[in-house]
């Protein structure tokens, strides 16, 4: 199975992801508070949904993550779609990043980069419930019901042209181990994934199990290229990293939330972030093992590029970086 990120990985020694979608839109103007959250701008803007991944692109991101997080079969039908309709706004979320990449490749800022990639997002359960879930993993259904509610999603994005799946913000080891077993069966065909956590501490994801038990559980199988965390405060990024890095046999992912706190009944962010900021924070977690970074809710194009400029000033590319530091190779990463 091709590995997409690989080649990036080749040429620099990092992948840079993007940065928040549905807080992007919503500082742009558009009203999110919804069940449907970023989904609904697929309904109502996707036009503007389009023009945030090319501007993503063009802060540097290597992989634009589509708005299919909160687009579910449930979601949508409640909001009165019929299958076929659910089924062409998937497609359409991935269809809106691809146009994107194709004007971006087209100008001036394309360089000699590596094409870039799209990957379309998948959500966990609770963030189809709306209620901060995502945050918990305290779902109480049945594995069984985690099956159904993932497989058609899965299956549909997967076969939309998207490079590879970002099984995101996954906040229990139950629920990763339900969608790596969907990948093992052949529901995403030969589309491969990363996973990440959201993380509750410096050691532990949201259901409170250690996060170097996770990456050990859900990177045996062939079809997930990297796993780590997102949604996660910053602060708690490099001791994860170095909680996992014994036992990565996978590029580990990290795109953190700016590190404000999530009030899930109002749907608002609040505070204001704690510690060093994301872009600051890169060079160290790329030295601890992470090979995909980026950012999550809060950031922007803005974080992206401050990310690319960081990088650049601490030592060079991302290889020559990750090459002084780890003696030539990736930090036991594969990749």
């Amino acid at each position: 199975m091709p590995d997409p990120v690989a080649p990036i990985l080749t040429q620099r020694g990092y992948v840079l992801l993007d940065g928040g979608l549905a807080t992007e839109l919503e500082r742009r103007g558009l009203d999110l508070r919804d069940p449907l959250w970023s989904a609904k701008a697929l309904l109502e803007a996707p036009e503007l949904v389009r023009r945030v991944h090319l501007d993503y692109y063009r802060a540097g991101a290597d992989v634009a993550v589509t708005a299919s997080y909160q687009a579910t079969f449930p979601g949508l039908r409640r909001r009165g779609l019929a299958v076929r309709e659910i089924e062409r706004v998937l497609r359409a979320s991935v269809d809106l990043a691809r146009s994107a990449r194709e004007e971006f490749l087209a100008g001036p800022e394309a360089g000699s980069r590596v094409p870039p990639l799209v990957a379309a997002s998948i959500g966990p359960y609770g963030a189809f419930l709306h209620d901060g879930s995502e945050y918990r993993g305290d779902y109480g259904i049945s594995g069984r019901e985690l099956t159904r509610f993932h497989r058609d999603r899965l299956t549909i994005l997967a076969g939309s042209g998207a490079d590879l799946l970002a099984l995101e913000t996954i906040p229990s080891r139950a629920e990763a181990e339900v969608l790596v077993e969907l990948l093992e069966q052949g529901a995403a065909g030969d589309t491969p994934a990363w996973v990440s956590f959201s993380c509750r501490d410096e050691r532990r994801i949201s259901d409170g199990s250690p996060f170097a038990e996770c990456v050990r559980a859900v990177q045996g199988s062939e079809r997930v290229v990297a796993v780590g965390m997102n949604c996660t405060a910053p602060r708690f990024v490099s001791a994860l990293l170095e909680s996992a890095a014994e036992v990565a046999t996978r590029p580990l992912v990290a795109y953190p939330n700016s590190g404000e706190t999530y009030d899930a009944a109002t749907g608002t962010w609040g505070g204001t972030p704690n510690g060093p900021r994301i872009p600051d924070l890169a060079p160290e977690w790329l030295a601890r093992g992470a090979r995909l970074i980026g950012g999550c809710c809060r950031t922007t194009p803005d974080t992206i590029r401050a990310i690319t400029e960081r990088l650049a000033a601490a030592g060079g590319t991302g290889r020559d970086r990750a090459n002084r530091e780890d003696g030539g190779g990736l930090g036991g990463q594969s990749g």
